[in-house]
């Protein structure tokens, strides 16, 4: 378990603004084995406030994780991984895209921008579950995350 989950809750940042999954995403993590707080955010300016603490959320917590969609009004999915990874002070705050698209543009463009992982959001919602609950298991229960 990382070190981080044996001394406080895990903080991810959902970045998604379809309501039917985030709610299955949040119930899916929070009927996990590990204990997490989710802050979730409809789009992509919305996103780089939350994590530079500007406005309404200056006094949020620092993500651990951040799941990040690309299909994202005002600010598209791409454009805030790629401003994430170029900010020295987010730039170690692993992010991984969960998304529709599984076109090799949108995969390559996200690699490039060092995303951490990329997963194609399953249409069953069997599948769905599983991918959820099988980032947990990595990226909450095997990884060892930045401080």
């Amino acid at each position: 378990m990382s070190d981080a989950a044996s001394n406080r809750p895990i903080e991810i940042l959902l970045v998604e603004d379809n309501p039917g999954d985030v709610r299955l995403m949040m119930e899916t993590l929070r009927d996990g084995k590990i204990r997490n707080r989710i802050a979730v955010v409809e789009d992509g300016v919305e996103a780089l406030a939350y994590l530079r603490h500007e406005g309404k959320y200056r006094s949020v917590p620092r993500p651990d994780l951040i799941l990040l969609d690309l299909s994202l009004p005002r600010k598209n999915g791409q454009e805030v991984l790629a401003e994430i990874k170029q900010d020295a002070d987010l730039k170690r705050i692993p992010v991984c895209v969960i998304t529709s698209s599984a076109a090799e543009k949108d995969i390559l463009q996200a690699y490039d921008n060092y995303v951490n992982c990329y997963l194609t959001k399953p249409v069953n919602l069997e599948q769905f579950v599983g991918m959820v609950r099988s980032v947990e298991d990595f990226w909450l229960s095997i990884v060892k995350l930045p401080p």
